[in-house]
This record gives C-alpha cells, sequence and structure tokens, in this order.
C-alpha cells in the first residue's frame, strides 16, 4: 500500500496557469469573436483602449462646432448646458412655438398633395417590407372566425413550425407547451393542424418530406395525382434514388407514365418556408491575404481584422505615481491590459507565420489549382515556425486565407499523403478533384460507378479504395451514380453545392 502511495505522489501532471489557459482559448477563436472578447475587455478595464469603427461617427454626430471628448470635465458641462427659463416665461414660449409650428408645417399625408409627397418621401419610405412566415401565416389564422382557445392552439402551432415549415415537433409536445383546462385531445390538435397545412404556402405544416409534397399535389400541374401520391406514400426511397424501372415494376405501369410523375414531384417545393424571410448569411473576412508579388507568393495580415488595442499611458503613468496598497485591483487592470496587449501581437504573429509557411509549402496550388495539393501535416509547420503541433492546429481553427482561387480555411491546406504505384504521394485533396473531374466530363447516360473510378484512378498510378471514392464523391456532395443517369440538369446542380471547398480533418487539438 505504501509504495502505490509513493508512486502516486510522484506522478507528474502537466497544469496550465489561468493565463496560458486563456490564451489558448483566445488562440483558437475566430477573429471576429477574438475583436469581441478584446473590447469587451477593454470596456472594464480603464488602462485599455479599444478603437471601434463607430467611434468616429459617434463623435462627428455629437456636436458640428465642437467634438465629444471623452476627457471633458464635468465644469464644461455645466457651463454649456443653457439655464432655464422662469415657469411663466417658459410656458408663454412653449405656447408660441407650438402655434408657429402648427401653422408652418407641411400637411398631413391625407391632404398632401403630390408635389409634397413626391419632395418629402424617402427611398425607405417605398421600400418593400420583408414578410417572413410566422407573419404570413398568423396574418391568414387571424381573418378566420375561431373562438379564442381554436386561435391559441393555431398559433402555438404555427410557432412551432421551423424556417423550412416543417412541424418537427410530435402534437402533444405542442399541447403541453400551451396551457389549456381542459387540455386539447388529439382530435382537437389533428383539427388545428389539418386547418395550417391548408394555409399558404402549399406544404406547411408536413411533418415530413412525403407530406409536405403530398399537401402540394392538389394544387399542382399533374396529370395522374394518383400515382403521383402512391409513390410518394409507398415508394419515397425508390424516388429519389431515380429508379423508373424499378417504380415501373412494382407499380405495373409504364415506364414513361412513372417518369412524368416523378418529374412533376421534382417541379414540388420541399422547403415552402423559404419563400418567406432570408436566410443568414454568415461573411467571411479573411484573416490572411495571399497576392503575388514579382513572381514571389506573399502572405500578409489583413488590417481590418487586426484589432487596435494599446495602454492608456496617462492612466497607467498615473497609477505608478499613486499606487497603494489598497489599490490591487487596479493593479489587477494594468497586468491584464498588458497581457492583452501582448496577445494581439502574439496571436496575428502566430497567424502570419503560420500562413507564410503554408504558402511556402502550397505555392503550385496557388499557381495550378487543387490538382497541385502537396500532403501536408501540422507536424512539418510546427517544426518551421517553431511552435508546438497543438498550436498550429489552433491557428488554423476558424482562421482563413484569402487567395485568387478563393477563401479558404487554414486547415483546408493540410491533407494526408495518399501512396502512389511511383513509390511518391498525392495529397487527398488532389484526389478528389480528379474524382471532381471524372464525374463532370463523364457520360450522363452512362455515368461512372465508384468501382469505375477506382480503376481509373489505379490507371494513373492512384491507389484508391473504391470505399474511399464513395467517401471523397460524399465529401463533394456529389451524387451516386443511379441518380446521375440522364440526369444533366441535377449533375449541374450538384456541382454547384460540391464547389464549396472540404477541408480534410486534421489532428484533434489538445492541450
Amino acid at each position: 500500500m505504501s509504495q502505490l502511495s509513493l508512486r502516486s505522489d510522484t506522478r507528474q501532471t502537466q497544469t496550465l496557469t489561468p493565463r496560458l489557459q486563456q490564451a489558448v482559448r483566445l488562440l483558437q477563436m475566430s477573429s471576429l469573436d477574438y475583436v469581441r472578447e478584446l473590447h469587451e475587455t477593454a470596456a472594464r478595464n480603464p488602462f485599455l483602449d479599444a478603437d471601434e469603427d463607430n467611434a468616429a461617427v459617434v463623435a462627428e454626430s455629437s456636436s458640428p462646432e465642437r467634438p465629444w471628448s471623452g476627457d471633458a470635465s464635468m465644469h464644461d458641462v455645466a457651463s454649456a448646458a443653457p439655464t432655464e427659463p422662469a415657469p411663466q416665461l417658459a410656458e408663454q414660449e412653449h405656447e408660441a412655438a407650438w402655434e408657429r409650428d402648427t401653422w408652418l408645417q407641411p400637411p398631413s399625408a391625407g391632404h398632401r398633395g403630390s408635389d409634397a409627397a413626391d419632395s418629402s418621401t424617402s427611398a425607405t419610405d417605398t421600400m418593400a417590407a420583408e414578410v417572413w412566415l410566422r407573419d404570413h401565416l398568423h396574418g391568414q389564422a387571424n381573418v378566420l372566425p375561431l373562438s379564442r382557445r381554436d386561435h391559441a392552439l393555431l398559433f402555438a402551432l404555427i410557432e412551432s413550425l421551423d424556417d423550412d415549415g416543417y412541424l418537427r415537433l410530435e402534437l402533444d409536445e405542442v399541447a403541453q407547451a400551451v396551457a389549456f383546462d381542459p387540455a386539447p385531445d388529439a382530435c382537437e390538435l389533428s383539427t388545428a393542424l389539418k386547418l395550417v397545412q391548408s394555409f399558404d404556402p402549399p406544404g406547411v405544416g408536413a411533418r415530413d418530406i412525403a407530406e409536405c409534397l403530398q399537401l402540394q399535389i392538389d394544387q399542382a400541374e399533374i396529370e395522374d395525382r394518383g400515382l403521383a401520391r402512391q409513390i410518394l406514400a409507398e415508394h419515397i426511397d425508390r424516388l429519389a434514388q431515380r429508379d423508373i424501372a424499378g417504380l415501373a415494376r412494382r407499380l405495373n405501369r409504364p415506364a414513361a407514365d412513372i417518369a412524368a410523375a416523378c418529374a412533376a414531384i421534382r417541379r414540388l417545393d420541399p422547403h415552402p418556408g423559404w419563400r418567406f424571410g432570408r436566410p443568414d448569411v454568415q461573411y467571411i473576412t479573411p484573416d490572411v491575404v495571399v497576392r503575388k508579388v514579382r513572381g514571389r507568393w506573399l502572405a500578409q495580415l489583413n488590417s481590418s481584422v487586426v484589432p487596435k488595442v494599446r495602454l492608456n499611458r496617462t492612466y497607467a503613468d498615473l497609477f505608478r505615481q499613486h499606487r497603494e496598497a489598497r489599490h490591487g485591483e487596479l493593479a489587477a487592470h494594468l497586468q491584464e491590459a498588458r497581457w492583452a496587449v501582448r496577445n494581439v501581437e502574439q496571436r496575428f504573429s502566430t497567424i502570419l507565420g503560420v500562413s507564410q509557411a503554408i504558402v511556402r509549402r502550397q505555392h503550385l496550388f496557388l499557381e495550378y489549382g487543387a490538382f497541385a495539393m502537396k500532403p501536408l501535416g501540422l507536424k512539418e509547420i510546427a517544426e518551421e515556425v517553431g511552435v508546438h503541433e497543438s498550436t498550429v492546429c489552433r491557428v488554423t481553427n476558424n482562421k482563413f486565407m484569402a487567395t485568387p482561387s478563393g477563401v479558404f480555411e487554414l486547415k483546408h491546406f493540410f491533407s494526408r499523403a495518399m501512396p502512389t504505384s511511383s513509390g511518391g504521394a498525392c495529397s487527398a485533396i488532389a484526389i478528389r478533384s480528379v474524382i471532381k473531374e471524372m464525374i463532370a466530363a463523364e457520360n450522363p447516360a452512362e455515368p461512372l460507378s465508384d468501382v469505375d473510378i477506382a480503376a481509373r484512378l489505379a490507371r494513373q498510378g492512384l491507389a484508391v479504395a473504391r470505399r474511399t471514392v464513395t467517401k471523397y464523391r460524399q465529401m463533394l456532395k456529389l451524387p451516386a451514380v443511379e441518380q446521375r443517369r440522364g440526369e444533366p440538369a441535377v449533375l449541374a446542380a450538384s456541382f454547384s453545392d460540391a464547389s464549396t471547398q472540404v477541408a480534410e480533418p486534421t489532428t484533434r487539438c489538445t492541450n
């Protein structure tokens, strides 16, 4: 027992100081989150100054003659304030001003002439207001002659819909969200749901894609609606696989009728909620910009993402001159401000060093595209920059590089090596690019299967298993061979989706 106790006492453990833990957390943040964190720190720390983009706008709009300054004393503010008039004089001036403004103000909107309307209407007044899905549905529910209970139940169902227009919750869960006495039964809930499903747009309130498309069949231009309903109800999996021959055999119908019904179903809208409101677009601001200067590729920091923070020398000097033992909290703030300034310099110096090392290793990719992407690991960059592997992993997380070929996450440039028949190595990104080009150049009438693609890669000296080809094709969001057969329009749309760059999974960051 004593030996076991001795071994447990002598065991070494690696611990990180709170300051180092914070540095690790900040390093793996995106630039937007990092700037937000830095501004929050500056807001509570008197020794840290952070420039904000709208600070100049606020200063200019405060006073056209004398810009506002944070150093203004209370005496200046008091002297600038107007003296208050006597109560009677103030009341007389208020009545005179009201009478003057009443006579001089322009006519109301109802009696305004066309010339006046043209001169006072701004461009924003004529813009169409954006209508969201729930507002659109509430507008239809409000005009129905329903009781308060029925209206509240409709309101609960509408608020339970997602952005696609689907009801992903069970009806019992919706009933629990409303405090009804007595609680609504299954018949009442089903009736309310049917009423929501009758609203515009068609297909709203569905529980799954089959029900969504079935709700649209009656209003769609389909010759054989019964056949379309049967396909959706019984064989939606084969519809997704575009198995026309299999559907014709199972339903004992001509293949031409099956193809026409499937084509009509594909014209329906599987996301009716997307017609209202705009999806949130996440704009990416690159941390690093790559340019070719005098025949060499150079990486530079994007100055717009580097926060401008500095130590407030005035407050720091005053604190050093009047420092006392009771000012321990201010001393902690001063230390935090100094550390924050050093952290900004260290963070972006590390990002730039890693980016420059990546550019030196992947300059052929910048010249010729994804075909020339070389295998690259975190260890290689870490040894060149002189940092730990986990640091490189955190630097490449949520950091982006702008190149002439597009904006890529830094981890996109890391890819594991795939052996070739010549004894060399090829990156997985280059192989995915080859697969994408093969599928783009194939005959739509005779598309290539994953086995065919693997055989063609082998003839080019790339030993890639069939399951690996399937994995890479799915990462590129390209459909299977059954779905690509005779569907050039769908294939073109798939290539549009596959244009988004896919990063090879890298080693997980560890402390």
